[in-house]
């Protein structure tokens, strides 16, 4: 036999599907039931809770319709969707505006795009802010004297940045569509850059140390003395004979040149365009508004003693000359370019010329040295060098052997390079540059304390007073810096 449902248990009644309510929801029911009017609700109370119910069916049936109702009919604590949530607190507040820390390691990044922006926006600006400030650090009175780190510190921290701007402003004119005409040295040094990351990287390290190497001889003087010093120059002619080597390995036995980066080319500034476009869209206005005015008025602008007359002369009389302008063709928009004065032909028609070297591919604009000529670029490259450790061995500045050393091996190499008819005008050009770099020997050791010393002395006492005190301040860096005069 089936034993009749027991009251009390929550199974099946009249019907209605068998719910296990839990504790939670008991209370919910209760609360549900509090709020419904009296005749609706049942015999028990919340304030009743911990008897069981008897009436099973009518306990069913309010939790069906608990679980039918959403849950903002019952649970009166809790915010509804709409509801405007709390504010949090003061402190989470503060923690939630203070930024992440990927958001502070993205600044930098932005500032640096909006900084080489400004820098390609302005490349004429920026050179001649660059050629102001180093001319500053040139000229200042006392400069190597009390604060001769500090002055050169700005010198070298502008050639750096003069350094940067370059990379910024070659990649600029990568981009044109149209590339500028490059001379030799531009062509060449640009496409091993282009060509060779290592060739990049080494003439990079090679020019800081150029740009820095002074400053390094400064403050190590100032911190070790003279044997520190010597050490740090001995260093430094280290590090740029080895680059140097690496390079002639790198561009296979070729020559260097000087500097072995390509330097800073102008960005064409689109002025001549726009001035171009304001005078066609000046004159088709000047068109239109004589075609709407009668003949008596245009014969009456035209008089030759009316003002229209003396203002249209005065504007002719400001542009350019006619053979400095372009002219530019109505219909189709394009240029021609303007004709010489009658004596300036030969030199007009030898500017459109092309040379060899024009027409040569990049690589082949120096070539290969092989015999003579390359023991000729090595020792060109160790002659520093030599005469740097020829001084730092000897003691006395007036001794004529370090610098009879060093003139010998750079003199071995101007004599023993390559004087073909197979140079190329670049390479000729690089050994002229090495030529006049030879005059620093003048101004070095020996020879500068025995002879040249005096002779800007005397100088010296007959120039004007500021011109003799900025003399004094160079007179005191050759005296007791290597790199100052170093080629």
């Amino acid at each position: 036999m089936q034993t009749p449902p027991d009251p009390s248990s929550p199974e099946e009644v009249a019907g209605a599907p068998v719910i296990r309510p839990s504790l939670p929801i008991v209370i919910a029911a209760h609360a549900l039931a509090r709020r419904a009017p009296l005749s609706s609700r049942p015999y028990y109370s919340v304030h009743d809770a911990a008897a069981p119910p008897t009436d099973a069916a009518t306990l069913n049936k309010s939790l069906v319709a608990l679980h039918r109702l959403p849950e903002s009919h019952w649970l009166g604590s809790q915010p509804t969707m709409s509801a405007k949530p709390t504010p949090p607190p003061p402190q989470q507040q503060q923690q939630s505006r203070r930024p992440t820390a990927g958001q502070i390691l993205s600044l930098p990044p932005q500032w640096l795009a909006m900084y080489d922006e400004f820098i390609t926006k302005n490349a004429g600006q920026v050179s001649q802010i660059e050629s102001a400030l180093r001319s500053l650090t040139y000229i200042i009175p006392g400069r190597f004297r009390d604060a001769e780190i500090a002055s050169e510190s700005i010198h070298s921290g502008v050639q750096l940045l003069s350094l940067y701007h370059d990379t910024l402003l070659s990649r600029a004119v990568s981009r044109l569509p149209v590339p500028p005409v490059r001379s030799a040295h531009a062509r060449y040094t640009r496409f091993w850059a282009q060509k060779s990351k290592l060739y990049r990287r080494i003439a990079m390290l090679l020019q800081m140390v150029a740009y820095t190497e002074l400053l390094c001889e400064m403050t190590a003087k100032r911190r070790g003395g003279e044997r520190s010093r010597w050490r740090v120059v001995v260093l430094l002619e280290a590090i740029k004979a080895v680059c140097r080597l690496l390079l002639l390995r790198v561009t296979r036995s070729r020559p260097l040149v000087t500097p072995s980066l390509p330097e800073r080319e102008p960005i064409p500034d689109d002025d001549g365009a726009d001035g171009d476009d304001a005078l066609a869209a000046a004159a088709a206005a000047a068109e239109d508004q004589a075609s709407s005015r009668s003949e008596s008025e245009l014969m009456d602008e035209v008089a030759p003693n009316s003002a229209a007359a003396r203002d249209m002369s005065d504007s002719l009389q400001s542009p350019k000359p006619p053979h400095e302008r372009e002219w530019t063709m109505p219909r189709t928009g394009m240029s021609l370019p303007s004709l010489p004065e009658p004596s300036d032909i030969s030199s007009y028609l030898l500017g459109r010329v092309l040379t060899a070297d024009d027409i040569k591919p990049a690589a082949k604009l120096l070539n290969t040295l092989q015999g003579a000529g390359q023991a000729a670029e090595v020792l060109h490259i160790l002659a520093p060098l030599v005469y740097a450790v020829a001084l730092a061995r000897s003691r006395n500045k007036k001794s004529w052997t370090p610098w009879l050393v060093g003139l010998a091996v750079e003199y071995a190499a101007r004599q023993l390079r390559d004087r073909s008819l197979r140079t190329t005008m670049l390479e000729r050009d690089e050994w002229n540059k090495r030529g006049w770099a030879m005059g620093w020997w003048t101004m070095r050791g020996a020879f500068y304390e025995n002879v040249t010393k005096g002779v800007v002395g005397g100088v010296t006492k007959r120039m004007p007073g500021f011109i003799a005190g900025i003399l004094e301040d160079y007179e005191y860096l050759w005296e007791n810096y290597y790199f100052s005069t170093s080629a």
